[in-house]
C-alpha cells in the first residue's frame, strides 16, 4: 500500500485541503454507469444462461453457493474449502435464499464489476477536475479485461476488483474503518488475495513507517499473514482428500513445459501484456502503486498453463484491481491537457480491441434461444427430484441450483461414471464433455452397464442397471 498522496509529487496528506482529500461521489456520472454497466451485463448473463453457454464453473459455484450454510461443497470438487479460502461465498449463499434463481450468479457478478467505477472516479477526483474523473472511469467500463471478467461464468474472483479498489480508494483518503471492513471483504474473497495483501500491508507499512496509515498497512499484512496460516495449516488440509493443493498443477514445471515457454510462451505471455495493457496506454506503469499489481501478475505468468492469463477468464479478476488503481493515480498526478489525451486514446484502443479480441466472444455466447435449448429444458424434467445424474455441462449448470447430486461425465475414458442416471444431449455437438466422454459412454451403454429409458430427438436419458432404483 503505497502512498500516492506522497510519491506522486502531491502534497503529503496533512497538506492537502480536507475538501480536496476527502472527495464525494455526489457525481452523478459514476453511479449512474455503475446502475448501466450492472444492468447491461446482468441481462447478457441471462441471455448467456439461457441459451446453456455457461461452463463448469458456474455449477460448481451454484452448488456451492447454495450449500453454503451446510457442506459448502459440490459434486466436482467435494468441500471447496479444499481448493479454495472463499467465505464470501456465504453472502451469495443468503441471496440465494432470498432469490432462489440461478440469475442470482449472473446478477451478483455484475454488480461487483460494475462496483469497480465508483473508486476509479474517486481517486481521480480527488486530484484532478471532473472530467478527467469521468473520463477515467469511462476507460475502466470500457476496459476488455474487467468486461470479459464481469461476463465470464461466476467466480470468487469476481468480486476482487472492486474490493481491491474501494479498500485503495479508503486508505488513499485516510479513512481507517472503511479500509479495514475492505480489506476484510478482499480477503474473504480467496487465499491469493491475502498474499497480495501481506505484500502491499508490508510495502505500505514500510513506506509510511511511524504513522498511523503504516500502521494500519502493517495491521492489515498481519491480518493477510494470519488468514495465509489459518487456510493452508487448518481448513485446506482438514477439508481435502489429497495431501496435493490443487492450484499446484498450475505450477509444477516440467522439462516439456520450459521447452514450450521457449517456443511459444514467452511471445504468448508478451501477447498477453499488449492485450491488457494497450487498453490503458500503459498508463499503470507510470505509478508505483502498480508494484501492488507485481504479486498478482506474477501469479497468473508463472503458471505452466496459458489460461490464467487468457483475457476473458476469471483468472484477471487477480490483478485488474491492482492495475486499474495504478491506472487511476498515474492519471490524477499528470497535467490535465496531457491526460485527456491519453484518456481519448485510451477510449479509442479500448474499442478496437473489443472489436478485434473481444474477451467476451459474443458470437458464441449470445445469440437467441433455439428449439434444442427448450428441448433440453423440457429433458431435465424428466429427472426425479435431487437424482444422482451424471451428464453434460450444458445440463449441468441448469441443474446445479435445484439438484446437489448433478455432477458432470467423467473427463476421460476408463473411468465410469456412478451416477443412478445419464442424460446426453447431442444436439450441442461441441459439448467438451461430449467430446472427452462420449465414445466412451458409449460402451458402457454396449456392456450393459447403463440402459436407455428415454429418447427425444438427440436426447437420451440412460439408468444405470442393477445399481439404483
Amino acid at each position: 500500500m503505497l502512498r500516492a498522496t506522497s510519491i506522486g509529487g502531491a502534497k503529503p496528506v496533512e497538506q492537502l485541503d480536507a475538501a480536496k482529500m476527502r472527495m464525494s461521489l455526489g457525481d452523478c456520472f459514476p453511479w449512474a454507469l455503475t446502475l448501466v454497466y450492472g444492468f447491461v451485463f446482468s441481462v447478457l448473463g441471462a441471455i448467456r444462461y439461457s441459451v446453456h453457454r455457461n461452463f463448469v464453473d458456474f455449477g460448481i459455484f451454484m452448488q456451492t453457493s447454495a450449500s453454503a450454510f451446510n457442506c459448502f461443497c459440490n459434486q466436482i470438487e467435494g468441500s471447496h474449502w479444499a481448493f479454495h479460502f472463499s467465505p464470501i461465498l456465504y453472502v451469495v449463499g443468503l441471496v440465494l435464499r432470498v432469490w432462489h434463481s440461478p440469475l442470482v450468479l449472473v446478477v451478483v457478478q455484475a454488480i461487483a464489476g460494475a462496483l469497480t467505477l465508483p473508486p476509479v472516479y474517486g481517486l481521480v477526483a480527488r486530484h484532478a477536475d471532473r472530467t478527467i474523473a469521468r473520463l477515467a472511469t469511462a476507460v475502466v467500463a470500457l476496459y476488455p479485461a474487467l468486461l470479459g471478467l464481469t461476463f465470464n461464468d461466476f467466480h470468487e474472483n469476481g468480486f476482487a476488483p472492486a474490493a481491491v479498489a474501494w479498500m485503495l480508494w479508503a486508505f488513499d483518503g485516510g479513512f481507517i474503518g472503511a479500509t479495514c471492513i475492505f480489506a476484510a471483504i478482499t480477503l474473504c474473497i480467496k487465499e491469493d488475495q491475502a498474499a497480495f495483501l501481506a505484500f502491499a500491508g508490508t510495502l505500505g507499512a514500510w513506506r509510511l513507517r511511524g504513522t498511523t496509515l503504516g500502521r494500519l498497512a502493517g495491521a492489515i499484512a498481519l491480518a493477510s499473514v494470519a488468514v495465509l496460516l489459518l487456510f493452508f495449516f487448518i481448513i485446506q488440509p482438514h477439508a481435502a482428500h489429497s495431501a496435493t493443493w490443487s492450484p499446484v498443477r498450475f505450477y509444477s514445471w516440467g522439462r516439456s513445459d520450459f521447452q514450450h515457454f521457449i517456443k511459444h510462451g514467452i511471445f504468448t505471455r508478451v501477447g498477453f501484456f499488449v492485450l491488457a495493457f494497450t487498453p490503458l496506454m500503459f498508463l499503470p506503469f507510470r505509478s508505483k502503486m502498480m508494484w501492488l499489481a507485481v504479486p498478482p501478475l506474477a501469479e497468473v505468468l508463472l503458471s505452466r498453463m496459458s489460461t490464467t492469463y487468457t483475457l476473458g477468464t476469471h483468472y484477471a479478476g487477480a490483478w485488474i484491481g491492482y492495475v486499474v488503481v495504478a491506472f487511476a493515480f498515474a492519471v490524477r498526478s499528470r497535467p490535465d491537457a496531457t491526460v485527456k489525451r491519453l484518456l481519448y486514446a485510451c477510449l479509442v484502443f479500448c474499442a478496437i480491441e473489443l472489436s478485434v479480441a473481444d474477451p467476451l466472444h459474443p458470437g458464441m455466447n449470445l445469440r437467441y434461444i433455439q428449439p434444442r435449448d427448450v428441448a433440453l429444458d423440457r429433458a431435465l424434467l424428466w429427472l426425479p427430484a435431487k437424482a444422482s445424474v451424471a451428464t453434460q455441462e450444458e445440463a449441468y449448470t441448469h441443474l446445479a441450483l435445484t439438484d446437489p447430486n448433478a455432477t458432470l461425465l467423467p473427463e476421460r475414458a476408463g473411468l465410469v461414471p456412478d451416477a443412478c442416471y445419464v442424460l446426453i444431449d447431442r444436439n450441442y455437438p461441441t459439448s467438451v464433455i461430449l467430446l472427452e466422454y462420449g465414445s466412451a459412454f458409449r460402451n458402457l451403454v454396449k456392456n450393459g452397464t447403463y440402459r436407455l429409458v428415454r429418447r427425444e430427438g438427440k436426447i437420451t436419458l440412460y439408468h444405470r442397471v442393477g445399481a439404483c432404483k
